[in-house]
């Protein structure tokens, strides 16, 4: 009983100290997303006997493999999605093998869900990008690359699905790869790697295919389990955004949140933002007790030798090492609202701790995700990306999100409603005097007495001038 015991502590321990990645999978309609990653579970043997009956009724029920196990069903378990036989919201599956915990997304494929995928890769270090071997790239594959490069996911695995029905054709799977890469590179995806398979076969998912023996990598199970991803977090910029102020007596005052990014020791020089005053570090207290030093993404309380007046929202910093500090700034931005957007309208922005109010000052141009074309705009409508020119009440303490993920992220709140109704990647600050060119000249037609007879036609000129980068806003 004692060695029992022994062996289930070691497993636990072992257990603990497993990295964890979090990984999506996109595609088009029925490339076989739930399928793929159903089979992953099947064959990895990570599925318990009820999950397991249950799975052979509903494939009676609602199959659409055609007699075969549907894995599919594992991961689509609203009503809808299974009458349609597609995925609709964002399915959450975890996993673990004897290397590594895994925390699956299942993300939809159709168009009108893009708000879903982007949930579901907001946190992803990898992305499955599904292709049918028939049909190849297609619109839905490059816009779901370049939603996964414009969340800053480093790690793509091209998967060929459904190599059985092109006969496992090597020239097919050349073709291919050869088309997606010339379409990535562009985007500046670091690793890109393409495997083929048959999630329904189970051709190269756990284990290797004897019906392609001309490939020689590994199969999809061994890649993410061995793929490199422990550079992929920010270790350099020390960022810790204070959430909370902890004063349990009169003896303790900490500042309490989670390390945003870099590493913070005891005895290290910090500067407050946007005060400035400096200070070091006097410990860092975790639940387990104190420690030396502290690194993303730990939860930890830091207290400090001097009596700083710090409160939520501002942020500690390395002196030699400061944030952008600005209350103006870019980024790409997607809507998530089903309300269309109201440009005169003033948000809220959630940046890390800080809460704030913004407005919206340009559309610089919106994004075609289908074709990459870009075109001018005055609002945006659910799903559509802009790269937008903002203005926030108070100075905010960010780094451009390609750079650092944690602080160049932000979302927008409808100040009625309190819905999330988009979300931001931060490219970088704008300068006040790049603002001031671009504040728009107001033309008030009531005041100069032109009739409502004249508007409309007034109102094509206002819009060739604004498509030349000369915009004006008329008043009626």
């Amino acid at each position: 009983m004692k060695m029992e015991r022994l062996n289930i502590k070691e497993f636990l321990d072992q257990d603990e100290k497993k990295d964890l990645l979090r990984l999506l999978t996109a595609g088009s309609v029925d490339d076989g997303k739930s399928t793929l990653i159903g089979r992953l579970l099947f064959d990895s043997k990570k599925l318990y006997e009820d999950q397991l009956d249950a799975l052979e009724r509903d494939t009676k029920r609602y199959g659409n493999a055609g007699g075969e196990i549907d894995y599919a069903l594992l991961l689509d378990g609203l009503k809808a999605e299974r009458e349609q036989g597609i995925t609709i919201d964002v399915a959450y599956r975890y996993f673990s093998t004897n290397k590594r915990k895994f925390i699956i997304a299942d993300t939809p494929g159709h168009e009108q869900y893009t708000r879903n995928m982007i949930t579901g890769g907001s946190t992803a270090n990898l992305a499955i990008i599904l292709v049918d071997a028939r049909t190849g790239v297609i619109t839905q594959t490059r816009r779901h690359t370049y939603l996964v490069s414009l969340l800053g996911i480093k790690h793509v695995v091209l998967a060929v699905n459904k190599m059985d029905l092109v006969d496992y054709s090597r020239e097919v799977f050349d073709r291919i790869v050869s088309e997606y890469r010339a379409f990535a590179e562009p985007l500046g995806i670091p690793d890109v790697t393409c495997i083929p398979l048959s999630a329904l076969k189970g051709d190269n998912v756990v284990e290797g295919s004897e019906n392609m023996g001309w490939y020689d990598g590994k199969p999809l199970l061994e890649h993410i389990e061995t793929v490199h991803i422990g550079s992929d977090k920010n270790f350099e910029d020390f960022r810790y955004p204070v959430q909370y102020v902890l004063r349990p007596n009169l003896d303790f005052r900490g500042f309490s949140s989670t390390v945003a990014s870099g590493v913070v020791r005891r005895g290290d020089e910090v500067v407050a933002l946007p005060s400035m005053k400096r200070s070091r570090v006097k410990s860092i207290v975790t639940y387990d007790g104190e420690q030396e030093e502290a690194f993303p993404p730990q939860a930890v309380t830091i207290t400090l030798e001097d009596e700083i007046d710090i409160s939520r929202g501002e942020m500690l910093v390395h002196p030699d090492n400061l944030p952008v500090v600005s209350r103006c700034f870019e980024a790409m931005l997607v809507w998530m609202d089903e309300k269309r957007m109201n440009p005169e309208e003033a948000f809220f922005i959630k940046h890390t701790t800080n809460l704030t109010r913004v407005k919206i000052d340009k559309i610089r141009y919106k994004v075609n995700v289908n074709t990459m074309e870009h075109s001018a705009g005055e609002a945006l409508e659910l799903n559509e990306i802009a790269r937008v020119v903002f203005s926030s009440g108070k100075p905010l303490f960010f780094d451009p999100y390609q750079k650092n993920k944690n602080t160049g992220a932000f979302i927008l709140i409808d100040p009625i409603t309190n819905n999330t109704c988009a979300v931001g990647m931060i490219i970088d600050k704008v300068d006040e005097k790049d603002m001031q060119e671009m504040e728009v000249p107001e033309i008030h037609l009531s005041r100069l007495g032109i009739g409502e007879e004249h508007y409309e036609a007034i109102e094509k000129v206002a819009r060739e001038l604004d498509k030349q980068g000369i915009p004006v806003k008329l008043i009626r």
